[in-house]
């Protein structure tokens, strides 16, 4: 049996997509295509009488229903060099293979991130764990800077433990979080795919989703279909609670978007009056912008 392949995603294969200072990401191979989810779903070999048309119709649908196993039968496997910080987000996804570069194993590189001036920002008011407004560019710089010295002088401290004789294993330890490191990581389209929605989101970390755009990029080669699926039902498509459809509902009754909050449960104000910042109603509100500036 012939290996089903896409020629634009073999001309990928190995290419390197920078990330950030020191990073890519690059597709080391694949397994599948449009054509692997659509076998897998009618249980069947080949294409039979069916169309390039009833295939997306029925990929669209089982994306739109949420009937993920098809999609497991398409498989990407990434070399990524990021960032140990970054790594650490990504590795919150327990659905990949990832087989690490060995510090115990391998001298690190001098190799570190130290982010653009316009991404050293404020602690977010409205989400902890995030960045919010801009800072004095002297602080800023100031951070910048001690980045730098202080990589600089732990790599050194590292070199100097190795050449003493110090174990690798326990040499990193002077490495900071922005040193790098790389790994294979293997996934199924279907992890892929919840991977990429909460990591192209907005609220993720700037430096994680360039990574998630590359990634993205080089999905949509290998399965076009499925993955402008993605882009229509999840990453553009919106999930309504029970709550919020009451608000809906009051909408079209010809309420205001406050008062329809306020109707169906969706707080927007604290109890000694001040406006919220976050919360299911202020979430709500932002839907229905999402909604009105939709192409």
């Amino acid at each position: 049996m012939a290996r089903p392949s896409v020629p634009e995603a073999d001309e990928l294969i190995g290419v390197r997509q920078p990330v950030l200072a020191h990073g890519f990401v690059a597709l080391v191979d694949y397994m599948g295509n449009d054509g692997a989810i659509v076998q897998a779903a009618r249980v069947s070999y080949g294409q039979g009488t069916k169309t390039l048309r009833d295939d997306r119709a029925l990929i669209r649908y089982l994306m739109r229903h949420q009937h993920t196993t098809p999609f497991e039968m398409v498989e990407f496997k990434f070399l990524v060099r990021l960032p140990i910080y970054v790594a650490r987000q990504f590795i919150r996804h327990r659905t990949a293979s990832v087989n690490e570069y060995s510090a115990r194993y391998s001298v690190v590189p001098d190799e570190y991130e130290v982010p653009a001036p316009e991404e050293v920002r404020r602690q977010s008011s409205l989400n902890r764990q995030g960045r919010g407004e801009a800072l004095p560019s002297a602080v800023v710089e100031r951070f910048r800077g001690d980045l730098e010295r202080l990589s600089k002088e732990t790599y050194a401290a590292y070199t100097t433990a190795l050449n003493a004789g110090v174990a690798r294993e326990t040499a990193r330890l002077l490495l900071p979080v922005a040193y790098y490191t790389q790994w294979y990581w293997k996934a199924n389209l279907h992890n892929l795919l919840h991977f990429l929605l909460l990591r192209l989101d907005p609220h993720a970390q700037e430096e994680i989703r360039l990574y998630a755009v590359e990634m993205a990029k080089i999905a949509r080669v290998v399965a076009p279909i499925a993955y402008e699926a993605f882009e229509e039902f999840q990453l553009s498509g919106l999930e309504l609670s029970r709550r919020e459809q009451r608000a809906v509902r009051l909408l079209l009754d010809g309420r205001p978007p406050e008062a329809a909050c306020t109707g169906a449960g969706l707080p927007l104000f604290r109890e000694d009056g001040q406006r919220m910042k976050t919360g299911e109603g202020v979430e709500f509100l932002a839907k229905l912008e999402r909604i009105r500036s939709a192409e």
